[in-house]
């Protein structure tokens, strides 16, 4: 089919003003100058859509520069096997390829996502180019899904959301689905990107194999879930973040673990990502959901989150020992805005690790670095700094509504033990046992300096709250 450019002509949008409005499904790399690139899906609530993957561009992670379109299009395979008019949640990834042409040695790979609201005809592509700012050449589509529903289960996978996992050894993995039969993974051959050579389609065929299953909600759920992000532990393993819900309402953000990408993961109660016989909104760990801090706006269906990771040398001072080679990691979201739902636009979050290894996600927005602290050789390590009113909410205590901010102290504690690096534990009043984060932050609402907390206990219960003045 072809693809109409809306970016010209009378009516056409005037992107200098985007910023990071109209962004969805995002993600977000770093170059090699330390300039920051993200990509999101083509989506504008207030016009047509112009296809090719949406490139925006900052040097601070606060202030983006709409760069343009990555392809001219919906590339031609992806075109005709879906019929899309855009492209839907990109993923890039950067990959060490010694033998490239010119001797560059990197390669940037782009796996995007082509297909149509409700159907599951979809295809997940492959471009790259030398540099994130292109240009993209397409290489064809990686995996194809077909709506037919088999009388079994809940059918075939949905072949769009895609997520690239590189464990250390080099090896890669494909992450992907939506709704339907829920979230997959499939082994990639790490020098071509492609699928790994065994489970490959014949030449001219469209590869529609599975893999393994990784997450499901039962068809009382709607199958609600996608956008899957798999990223290391500190320490060893891996976690699964995904979204659960409605995309313009309900739409939230939970977390499982596991042992190795491909899974099984399990949320903190031990029950699997898989269970269909558990209540499909008690499963997985609310780790973001719609609310309201007093005085601000309200946050709608935050969620499809990708996680940007800052690699850093391990002896960097300042970095946390179990962080291991990493340092700054932020959650990169979208949201909607509460009084104007069609409206979506980016956020950033800074993402934790209790010190047991479940990642949790700031109250607050990213508000750059020279804000933000992100030595964490600075962050508390007294326990009275725990007493006080603190702003509270709890994500996922039900999702369908947008939770306003509880001010007051935090719930009784006993044994509160500080664990160095900002990291607390303690026991509650109902015995449960708690894993906590405090670190520096910014209250975009008050427009200052503050602590927050992001706070978990073995019942899957978590706490985001802000320190008040």
């Amino acid at each position: 089919m072809t693809q109409t450019d809306t970016t010209t002509g009378p009516g056409a949008p005037d992107t200098s003003a985007w910023g990071g409005r109209h962004v969805h499904d995002p993600t977000a790399v770093r170059d090699d100058d330390g300039v920051y690139w993200l990509f999101s899906t083509d989506a504008r609530w207030d016009g047509p859509v112009r296809g090719g993957v949406q490139v925006r561009r900052s040097t601070d992670l606060v202030t983006w520069d709409f760069h343009g379109w990555a392809l001219p299009g919906v590339p031609g395979p992806a075109s005709a096997w879906s019929g899309a008019e855009g492209l839907w949640a990109p993923e890039v990834v950067r990959v060490d390829v010694p033998d490239v042409p010119g001797g560059a040695g990197v390669v940037w790979r782009m796996y995007y996502s082509a297909s149509t609201f409700g159907s599951r005809r979809s295809a997940i592509g492959l471009a790259d180019a030398p540099h994130p700012a292109g240009p993209w050449t397409d290489r064809g589509i990686v995996v194809a899904s077909e709506h037919a529903e088999p009388p079994e289960g809940l059918g075939q996978p949905n072949a769009i959301d895609a997520n690239v996992v590189t464990e250390a050894d080099g090896s890669q993995w494909l992450v992907y689905g939506s709704f339907f039969s829920g979230i997959h993974v499939l082994p990639l051959d790490a020098a071509t990107g492609l699928v790994a050579e065994g489970l490959a389609p014949a030449p001219g065929e469209l590869h529609a194999a599975p893999g393994r299953l990784l997450a499901r909600r039962a068809r009382s759920a709607d199958g609600a879930v996608e956008g899957a992000f798999v990223l290391a532990r500190p320490g060893g393993g891996w976690a699964l973040l995904v979204s659960y819900d409605s995309l313009a309402g309900s739409y939230h953000l939970r977390a499982a673990v596991g042992d190795a990408v491909p899974g099984p993961y399990r949320d903190r109660a031990g029950r699997l990502m898989t269970d269909l016989d558990a209540d499909p909104w008690a499963v997985g760990v609310p780790v973001l959901s719609g609310h309201r801090l007093a005085g601000g706006p309200g946050i709608l269906a935050p969620g499809h989150a990708s996680v940007l990771t800052e690699r850093v040398p391990a002896s960097r001072p300042g970095v946390a020992p179990e962080a291991g080679s990493h340092g700054r990691q932020l959650l990169v979201h979208h949201v909607r805005d509460a009084d104007a739902p069609t409206e979506h636009r980016l956020q950033l979050r800074r993402l934790v690790w209790t010190h047991d290894g479940w990642p949790l996600v700031a109250p607050q927005p990213w508000a750059g670095a020279d804000r933000e602290v992100d030595d964490v050789s600075r962050w508390p390590v007294d326990p009275a700094i725990l007493d006080g009113d603190w702003e509270q909410l709890t994500p996922g205590a039900d999702p369908t509504q947008v939770q306003d901010g509880a001010v007051g102290p935090l719930p009784p504690r006993a044994d509160v033990r500080a664990l160095g690096g900002g990291r607390f534990a303690w026991t509650a009043a109902d015995g449960a046992a708690v894993s906590a984060v405090v670190h520096p932050g910014w209250d975009a609402v008050r427009d200052r300096a503050a602590l927050c907390l992001e706070a978990l206990d073995d019942a899957g219960r978590v706490t985001l709250a802000t320190r008040l003045p």
